[in-house]
């Protein structure tokens, strides 16, 4: 199987995730379930149908989380020598060529984007056009509504 690409901060997420999961929630759910079940007859026990269906919402959260911490490669950018290059964990800042508009994105693994954060997956176009390119290069993103050319203003390790 391919490993995925993760950054520290995210696996440090998805094991607080993880945790908290198998160490609050997971306990709760088993009283809300035993205490069901004192109620009597499960059949019509609404109660009961629901903490079970929370449990097993919460146990295959449980196999994703680990499924995706064992398949993931983690990358920490800061000790990786990119020289000046956009990689996965950078954060770039871009300015649109066409009407002057600057963002900052990081770019990081599929699972950890969150574009309201400022974080792209490194399979987005944006991501794809970025990597490999230096500070003051220009980069050509591919979109719905044509081409788009981003310069590249800075590049971060963090």
């Amino acid at each position: 199987m391919t490993k995925t690409p993760m950054t520290i901060q995210g696996s440090e997420k998805l094991k607080e995730e993880l945790h908290d999961r198998k160490a609050k929630e997971r306990p709760q759910i088993v009283q809300a379930i035993a205490e069901a079940r004192a109620h009597g007859d499960l059949k019509e026990n609404a109660e009961y149908h629901a903490a079970r269906e929370q449990q097993s919402f919460n146990e295959g959260r449980i196999r994703d989380i680990e499924g995706k911490l064992s398949n993931a490669a983690i990358i920490d950018v800061t000790s990786v020598d990119a020289a000046g290059k956009v990689v996965f964990g950078a954060t770039v800042e871009i300015c649109n060529v066409n009407n002057d508009e600057a963002f900052i994105y990081r770019i990081v693994g599929e699972d950890e984007a969150d574009i309201k954060s400022g974080l792209i997956s490194i399979n987005s176009p944006i991501a794809r056009a970025l990597i490999g390119k230096l500070d003051g290069d220009i980069a050509t993103c591919d979109t719905p509504s044509g081409e788009i050319e981003y310069e590249i203003l800075s590049v971060t390790y963090v």
